[in-house]
């Protein structure tokens, strides 16, 4: 029923609005855009993996607070800085005749002041900040701990990771053990392609070379089975070269290693060889003993003259870990 309208004299019609005129079309189709804005993050996020901030040692656990920290140090500029776009942009908007205009304004001391000081102060302190952690998160700086580390050398092949416990003559692919609460020292190298040797919950990736080896030194205070992968591309098997780190207990890591060292099979020069060979989806072996100076090989592989005589060699009695050396009459023998 149509009721007359005061004001113009003219029948009003009582129902919903027009559902087909361009604004409520606009309004319905910014509503949806803003949920769609709003869920997309969350349906992304879904697929995310936080290791990175769910450390399972010492190494990772101060790398966790250092990302945290540098963050929220960002953020004291970040959020300010967006929070004031937005007000600026409602206060001095056309609209808003209250707003003072002031077209002839250029400099204001105070605001130079506050812009410069806070960066200045907050770039200072995350200077100190990344100096005194580069120097206590150093990948190559040992562990302190009473307890004796356990060695681990590392080649990653194609596409796989053969580590080599030294101290106990056994090897695995695509399987590392390791004891909680015990410090591991890793010498890394690589076969061919250069790679990145990365565990997120235990903390510092690092490169992979051929003819040249990288230190890292880290640590698990917690049982568990962590994730291991590749951090850079090497070819078509980068995606599945990934591998398993077992954190077990000493009695627990000790049974792993006499199983390791029942294995039937042995790493010998011929059988690195074949398993040097580029694969994909290698499955986990182990192996109950290894060639002697296995990894050494691999580092020194390029390492030759033009006769194919070694040019880096070890030095004996120069402690548990051998250091490479300069030969000088192949090198002079190849000028």
């Amino acid at each position: 029923m149509r009721k007359p309208d005061p004001r113009s004299g003219r029948a009003a019609t009582a129902g919903p609005p027009d559902s087909s005129s361009p604004t409520s079309s606009l309004t319905t189709l910014l509503r949806r855009a803003a949920l769609a804005a709003a869920a997309g993050p969350l349906v992304l996020l879904g697929g995310c993996n936080m290791a990175l901030l769910a450390p399972k040692g010492d190494i990772g656990v101060q790398e966790k607070n250092l990302i945290l920290i540098s963050l929220g140090l960002m953020l004291l500029v970040v959020i300010p800085v967006i929070m004031l776009t937005l007000w600026f942009a409602w206060r001095y908007r056309a609209s808003n005749t209250r707003a003072t205009y002031a077209p002839r304004w250029s400099h204001s001391t105070a605001i130079e002041v506050v812009v410069w000081s806070i960066p200045c102060v907050i770039v200072l302190t995350l200077g100190v900040l990344i100096w005194r952690t580069t120097h206590s998160l150093d990948p190559y700086r040992p562990l302190e701990s009473q307890t004796k580390p356990v060695r681990v050398d590392v080649v990653a092949l194609n596409w796989k990771w053969l580590f080599i416990y030294p101290d106990y003559g056994v090897a695995s692919v695509n399987q590392l053990a390791i004891p909680v609460d015990t410090p591991v020292e890793f010498k890394l190298t690589a076969e061919s392609l250069m790679n990145s040797f990365f565990i997120p919950q235990l903390g510092s990736q690092v490169y992979a070379m051929p003819a040249m080896q990288t230190k890292l030194h880290l640590i698990a205070n917690e049982p568990g089975v962590y994730a291991g992968r590749s951090a850079a591309f090497s070819g078509p098997g980068f995606s599945d070269m990934h591998f398993e780190t077992l954190a077990t207990s000493r009695a627990d890591f000790d049974a792993w290693i006499a199983q390791a060292k029942a294995s039937p099979t042995m790493l010998s020069r011929a059988a690195y060889e074949q398993l040097a060979r580029p694969g994909e989806k290698a499955p986990v072996t182990r192996y109950s003993n290894v060639a002697p100076g296995l990894f050494d090989g691999v580092v020194g592989k390029y390492m030759r003259d033009v006769h194919g005589n070694p040019i880096c060699g070890t030095v004996p009695g120069a402690g548990s870990t051998p250091a490479l050396t300069l030969n000088r009459s192949a090198i002079l023998a190849a000028e």
